[in-house]
């Protein structure tokens, strides 16, 4: 009997391991968790299939929405792996509270500030300098405390002297890609996006580019949170998009 339990325990033993031959990997997939500025929507979508095909291991969830808000549900205690940010302030707020790994900060890519309106519209103004309060009725733009596009486009007005005199003109979005709709919908004569938003959109069309003298500069900084589970491959992330192929897909998408 003993003779047979030892001949039983030493064919088991001479099983290959499920990983073998069995076509499933026991390897993990690593979930990332990337909170990322609502501009870089289709840049990262598109970059997102690449990325993962590339790194087998790695499945990236992405968080779009305006950086404020981003922000705020990070220091909340949201999930987030990566913040990629449409403004420095917003990175700062992070910094700030102690919630970045400041090592691993760096700026991945720029971007312009343009007027748009209704692929229909007949408007003759090629400035931001033209824009007359009286003749406007609905104008969007980004919620200025919350969405970086809004707070870039007050700089601008406020430098124009337009602020005041467009208050009961202006209609506020939660974020850039609603101020793309709603001017794609004609629900405002005009609106003001990020040059990669327009770029993507073939419902509106470019009446003109900000002076960028108007207002900040237009970076977009990215981080890996402190207390991400997942910091080396976040790194690499992150490194992805300031290498060729990164910056390659970005500018495909009209960022700078």
């Amino acid at each position: 009997m003993m003779g047979v339990m030892l001949l039983l325990l030493a064919g088991c033993s001479k099983e290959k391991p499920a990983s073998e031959g069995s076509g499933t990997s026991t390897v993990d997939k690593v979930e990332l968790h990337i909170s990322a500025a609502a501009s870089l929507t289709d840049s990262l979508d598109d970059f997102k299939k690449t990325y993962e095909k590339e790194h087998e291991n790695v499945e990236l969830t992405f968080m779009y929405g305006g950086s404020g808000k981003l922000a705020t549900s990070i220091e909340n205690g949201a999930p987030a792996d990566v913040f990629l940010s449409a403004s420095k302030k917003d990175m700062d707020t992070l910094e700030g509270k102690d919630l970045l790994d400041v090592s691993t900060r760096t700026d991945f890519t720029k971007n312009v500030l343009v007027l748009i309106a209704n692929q229909d519209s007949n408007s003759a103004i090629n400035s931001f300098e033209d824009i007359d309060p009286a003749t406007v009725r609905h104008f969007v733009i980004g919620e200025p405390e919350s969405v970086p596009v809004g707070r870039y486009t007050k700089e601008v007005f406020e430098h124009l002297k337009l602020w005041q005199p467009m208050q009961d003109k202006l209609v506020l979005a939660s974020d850039v890609r609603q101020v793309l709709t709603q001017v794609e919908l004609g629900n405002a004569d005009y609106g003001v996006v990020y040059s990669s938003d327009a770029f993507i959109s073939d419902k509106v069309k470019v009446l003109a580019e900000s002076d960028p003298s108007w207002h900040e500069p237009i970076v977009y900084p990215g981080a890996v949170l402190k207390e991400s589970k997942h910091a080396h491959e976040a790194q690499q992330f992150l490194d992805a998009l300031l290498d060729e192929q990164g910056q390659e897909t970005l500018a495909k998408y009209g960022f700078k």
